[in-house]
Parts: C-alpha cells; sequence; structure tokens
C-alpha cells in the first residue's frame, strides 16, 4: 500500500509541520523539532510490525492465564532488555483460569448441519451431548422478557443484527449484550443452554467470541456458545419458514481453578522528573481462536516500538515513559484492575495514561481528558500530528483504553489517539484475527502519531490532572 501524499516525504513532513509552529510559545521549538524527527523515523521503521510477527509467530495464541501467556510474558521482557529500556520487570497476579475445550453443535432438524460455533468466555461444560429443541428470540429484550421456568429442557437461541460497520465500532456495547448478559435470562428461564449471534460485522462462517459477564459473582452454570452470522442467519430463515429446529451440543470449557498472570513493565526513566509516569500500553493476552495479532499483538507493537524511538533521542524525555503490557484483559480487565491496585499509593504521580486496542488501522482523531492548561497543551499536539491525517476531537472524553479504566476511574488524566475501527469487529475475537491482517505502513502512522505525543508529554512540565 501507498501512504497519502502528505505522507510521501520526511522533508514535506519537517517543513509543513514546523511553518504551523512557528508562532506558538506552549512547546519549544526543538521540542518540536524532536517530536517531527520521531515521526519521520517511525514511518521508516519496521520495529512495531516486526514486534507484531514476533509475539503472533513465535508465542501464538494468548489466553488469559495459560501457559502460552506465560510465555508471553517472557517474550516481553526479553523484548524490553533488547531494545535498551532502563527497568523491565513483570508485576504478577492471580486469577481463576477459565478453558474452551472441545465444542461441537449440530443442527439436527429440519436437516443435520454442523454450525460454526465458538464457547463464550465464563460458559459452563455440558458433561453429556445436549439434543434439544430450538427456541428463538428475536432479540436480547425477548430473551429477558421470558418468565421463569418456560425454557426448561430446550435451548435458547438469541438472534440480533450483524453489525454495521464503522469508523468508531459503534453499536458494538448494544450488541455485546447478548453475550453478555444474555445467559442470565436463559438460565433463569430454565433453558438447558444458550445460544447467541456472533457480535461481530463480519459475514464470514467465523464464530466471535468473547467473555461473558458474571451476576452476583457468579458464573453461567449452563453452556453458552456463539455461532457465526451467516449461520444465525441460516436459523432466522428456518423459524421464519415455520420449521420446528432441534440441536445437539457437547461443550468440555470449565474453569480449572487459580492461576498466575502478571503485567509486563517496560520503563523508561524520566531524566528530570522520573517519579512522574506517562503510561502507555496494549493487553499481551489474546483470544486462543486466532493469533492475537489485532486484537491485541498490534497496541504491543505500536506502543514498544513509539517508546523505543524515543529512548534512541540524545537524552530522555524529563519524565518516566512507562509500557505496560496488560495481562489477561480480555477474560476481564483483570491485569488493568491488578495495576490500579498495585499502584495505588503512586497513581497521583501518573500524570496521563493511553491504551493501544482497537486494531491496526490508521489513527484518526486524538481526544482528551485533561485540564484547561493541560487541553492548550493537547492542542497543540494534535497540531504536531495533523499532517498524519489526525484531526483533534473532544477535550473532555474520558476514556484512554480499556486497560486504562480502573486508572481513569481513581482520576489519571487520559488521552486517546483513537484508530479507524472499520474492520475491527470482522477481525477481533474470531479466527481471522491474523498478522495478515495487519498493514505495516498503516502500523508505521500510529507508531508516528504515538512517539511524538507521548514523547511531548513526556518532556512538558504541564501538568496534566483535572
Amino acid at each position: 500500500m501507498s501512504f497519502p501524499h502528505w505522507l510521501g516525504s520526511s522533508l514535506a513532513l519537517s517543513v509543513f509541520s514546523l511553518s504551523l509552529f512557528a508562532q506558538q510559545p506552549t512547546i519549544p521549538q526543538e521540542q518540536k523539532e524532536t517530536a517531527i524527527k520521531l515521526m519521520d523515523s517511525a514511518l521508516k521503521s519496521k520495529l512495531g510490525f516486526n514486534i507484531v510477527e514476533s509475539l503472533t509467530t513465535e508465542v501464538g495464541p494468548r489466553l488469559g492465564g495459560s501457559e502460552a501467556e506465560a510465555r508471553a510474558r517472557d517474550w516481553g521482557l526479553k523484548l524490553g532488555n533488547e531494545l535498551g529500556f532502563d527497568k523491565v520487570s513483570i508485576e504478577e497476579f492471580t486469577m481463576p483460569f477459565w478453558d474452551r475445550g472441545h465444542l461441537d453443535v449440530v443442527l439436527n432438524t429440519p436437516y443435520k448441519q454442523e454450525l460454526s460455533a465458538t464457547a463464550l468466555g465464563g460458559a459452563a461444560p455440558s458433561e453429556r451431548e445436549i439434543k434439544a429443541p430450538i427456541v428463538y428470540f428475536r432479540n436480547i429484550h425477548a430473551l429477558a422478557e421470558a418468565k421463569d421456568g418456560v425454557l426448561k429442557g430446550k435451548i435458547a437461541f438469541v438472534d440480533g443484527d450483524m453489525m454495521v460497520k464503522s469508523q468508531t465500532g459503534a453499536g458494538y456495547g448494544q450488541a455485546n449484550q447478548r453475550r453478555r448478559v444474555g445467559w442470565q435470562h436463559a438460565q433463569r428461564a430454565g433453558a438447558k443452554a444458550l445460544m447467541v449471534r456472533s457480535v461481530g460485522s463480519s459475514s464470514h462462517r467465523f464464530p466471535h467470541t468473547g467473555m461473558m459477564s458474571q451476576h452476583d459473582n457468579n458464573w453461567a452454570e449452563i453452556p453458552v456458545v456463539a455461532i457465526s452470522n451467516p449461520d444465525a442467519d441460516q436459523l432466522r430463515r428456518l423459524h421464519n419458514l415455520g420449521e420446528s429446529l432441534t440441536v445437539s451440543l457437547h461443550s468440555d470449557s470449565k474453569w480449572k481453578g487459580e492461576v498466575s498472570s502478571g503485567n509486563v513493565i517496560l520503563d523508561l526513566i524520566g531524566s528530570e522528573k522520573p517519579e512522574e509516569i506517562v503510561l502507555i500500553g496494549g493487553h499481551l493476552d489474546s483470544w486462543d481462536l486466532g493469533t492475537g495479532a489485532v486484537d491485541d499483538g498490534a497496541g504491543i507493537g505500536i506502543t514498544v516500538a513509539a517508546a523505543a524511538l524515543i529512548s534512541k533521542l540524545p537524552k530522555r524525555p524529563k519524565r518516566t515513559i512507562r509500557v505496560v503490557m496488560f495481562g489477561a484483559e480480555e477474560v476481564g480487565l483483570l491485569g488493568a484492575f491488578a495495576y490500579a491496585k498495585q499502584h495505588e499509593g503512586n497513581l497521583h504521580n501518573h500524570v496521563i495514561a493511553t491504551e493501544s486496542d482497537f486494531g491496526a488501522q490508521t489513527i484518526w482523531q486524538l481526544v482528551s481528558d485533561v485540564n484547561d492548561d493541560a487541553t492548550v497543551l493537547i492542542d497543540e499536539i494534535g497540531k504536531i500530528i495533523s499532517p498524519l491525517g489526525i484531526v483533534r476531537g473532544g477535550s473532555d472524553v474520558a476514556g484512554g483504553g480499556p486497560d486504562i479504566i480502573p486508572m481513569q476511574q481513581k482520576g489519571v488524566p487520559t488521552i486517546r489517539l483513537n484508530q479507524n475501527g472499520r474492520d475491527y469487529f470482522d477481525l477481533h475475537h474470531t479466527p481471522d484475527d491474523t498478522l495478515d491482517k495487519i498493514e505495516p505502513d498503516e502500523l508505521a502512522q500510529n507508531i508516528a502519531a504515538y512517539a511524538a505525543t507521548i514523547y511531548l508529554i513526556a518532556d512538558s512540565d504541564v501538568d496534566l490532572k483535572q
């Protein structure tokens, strides 16, 4: 792929950017020039893509709490040391481990057809094969209205609509309700099992997995599976024809006790204010159907490569830059909550936090949730990175990314470099989340934006707290 003309020449990028800010006082000229050089270096570098390739190839799928996730932490330690970070460590925590096991789902009537399905995180095993009629529900709201016990001896199927592709991922939260809470209504109504339409925008015959939510600190006591969008379409058509539907289902998924996980921490120690931390990161774990390239090997590659480029500067920025490879994100933000708890005593020293966890397509928008004075700084950074095709968005948008939520809730300021997520829900949580879906030049644009933005915040004296 060739990049747009405004990224075609490093000289044009530098001259254009410098001309924009000759009169701006907040960021010194020397820092602007350094940021532009970082962007230029990032656009030419293959480091980020090489990191994702290494993680997805040498480690592979990395289910939270698994042996593979442990190997990924060792990989992260080795990578941090090889890239010359000042301090590299693992902060461990314990977690319950859920294993997918084996699954068979077969439509028996009106004819026999194997369905493309996958167990949802937290689902119970079937112990033996379940053969039962399907009760069709058009959406989660219809299932929620089912009376207690009405589904005894049946398998519930919750349909819905395939998500519309969107730059922002709009619609995911609402569609995700059938995955997260559908089991609560199906189990209350007495169903033997629950099937749901995959929460995703892909028309390929791939099921989308994902974690369910607890209810009163309890997990599902029934098998819960997602079926691919084409299979869901087929069941809907058969239902609309008035056909009686029966299914056989056998699932081995189960909880397997407490295990160790951890967050990998890579630090570039600040030259003047080492106690002040600018935190970036992605999550190291992935679902086990693909190799976790888009979700979230890309985020690891983007943030580690950005910090590694900054590490090559003649002098460290004033503040410490910390890259966190969060563990066990997919199964409940467990690494994120562990980090917030373990660092509760010094979260006040975290001057900003952000995460890359929305794929590998280009960044198009910068948003922030900082104080008014700091908003001026972020506005200026927005202008500096604008030649990358990035616009300045809201200045009061709380967020930073899923793993940043526990810190944001405790008052840590956030920014977010929003990516184009048009293909994200085609790929995430599916067997199709593989390295070939990542375009190296688009990944490089992400790294350029992160490197410039994080460097400028880390080398600033501006307080960002609300």
